[in-house]
């Protein structure tokens, strides 16, 4: 931390750094929630391809509109009020899923969306905010995080559905987010957040610098790398039943795979990058998410499955904590503004790709078809990380 930061704003970065890191644990478990449920809620709605798909448009249009409000909340009540908001949200969304009919459970869908739309931002904002000097390596932790969250989630889908206690397992999470909320309420008062960036005239700064030369590509990014990995990590499940060579159980858990690549990638980024550019590590990355995304096609069985889902985990795993980092590198206090941008992009992403990957492949007549989409995202990921990036300055990491 910089030289003028007192312990009491060491101590402070310390205790909502780790609070965020708590929190994504069971946002993790939630965001990628749909995925593995696909199959069982396609069977339980009588849902084709395309209508299964747009099950993602409810979660991430609702979170679209939640991000956007998230930066108003940020800048009015601070960071920890959009995340117990948002925890909020998803906890009752959790509880009542599947309590009814199926417009009910959409309705649900969009609610625990929402919720994360609230919570997210706001989570990887601050802890970019409060850890200036490490800021790609404390993003890369926080997401590891969420990944471990990815990880435990198709398991526990694919156990709750075997024992036919999926409301349970609901309620469980349900019951973790609230406990979670309950921690962040009851912080003391002497934990300090970074305060708003203001203008000269002490007002809040409400305008963002559009002809930023960073601008375009950053919010292509985060467009295009969210719809990507849920893309390949909702379908993955349903590509596996699909093939008709594994066991219900199993092809539910090939999600796990994934994640747990996007995990290892994640715990070993921090070690990476005191070794590489950061810039250079999401370079190699995307081109190793191509080989998996571009495998995953030409997969007939669960080697095929493993192998790729793997190779794009590993691949992709760096990529948005460190478009995070840039995007705070960028614009400095600004970014909690900028990022309202940027994470409203990022869902409008997250829910439109995983659609065309249903209706590609409803059109086509096979899922193989829908999944050149996230092929498609990874390059074109690749090619906007070849433009010249600002330099990390002041920002080494520890």
């Amino acid at each position: 931390m910089p030289a003028s930061e007192t312990p009491r704003d060491l101590a402070s970065a310390k205790a909502l750094t780790l609070t965020a890191y708590a929190s994504f644990l069971p946002i993790g478990i939630v965001t990628v929630l749909l995925g593995p449920m696909l199959p069982t809620l396609s069977a339980r709605w009588s849902l084709n391809y395309s209508q299964a798909g747009a099950l993602f448009n409810a979660q991430y249009l609702a979170s679209t509109l939640a991000v956007a409000l998230s930066g108003v909340l940020v800048s009015r009540w601070g960071y920890r009020f959009a995340m117990k908001a948002g925890l909020l949200f998803v906890t009752a969304g959790l509880a009542l899923l599947l309590s009814g009919s199926k417009t009910l459970g959409i309705i649900c869908i969009a609610a625990y969306g929402g919720g994360l739309g609230l919570a997210v931002p706001a989570a990887n904002l601050l802890v970019a905010e409060v850890n200036p000097r490490r800021r790609s390596a404390t993003l890369n932790v926080l997401n590891f995080c969420w990944s471990a969250g990815a990880v435990a989630c198709p398991f526990l889908v694919a156990a709750a559905v075997k024992q036919h206690q999926l409301p349970l397992l609901l309620g469980l999470v349900a019951g973790c987010m609230l406990l979670v909320l309950a921690g962040i309420a009851v912080m003391p008062s002497s934990i300090v957040e970074p305060t708003v960036v203001k203008d000269a005239g002490g007002r809040k700064a409400r305008r963002i610098d559009w002809s930023h030369r960073a601008l375009p590509a950053l919010g292509a990014l985060f467009f295009i790398y969210v719809g990507t990995e849920n893309g390949f990590g909702g379908w993955v499940a349903t590509y596996a039943k699909s093939l008709g060579k594994m066991t219900p159980t199993m092809s539910l858990m090939t999600p796990s795979v994934f994640y747990a690549a996007l995990t290892l990638g994640r715990w070993l980024a921090p070690w990476l990058l005191r070794m590489m550019d950061e810039i250079r590590l999401v370079q190699a990355g995307l081109l190793v998410a191509c080989m998996g995304t571009g495998g995953l096609v030409l997969s007939h069985g669960l080697r095929g499955v493993v192998a790729s889902a793997s190779l794009a985990g590993l691949g992709l795993s760096g990529v948005y904590p460190i478009t995070i980092s840039l995007l705070s590198r960028e614009f400095g206090p600004a970014a909690s503004k900028v990022g309202s941008v940027m994470f409203t992009l990022s869902n409008l992403g997250g829910g439109l790709f995983p659609w065309l990957v249903g209706v590609s492949s409803s059109e086509f007549g096979t899922l193989k078809a829908g999944l050149a989409v996230p092929l498609i995202g990874s390059a074109a990921m690749y090619v906007l990380y070849l433009r010249d990036w600002k330099p990390e300055a002041a920002e080494q990491s520890a």
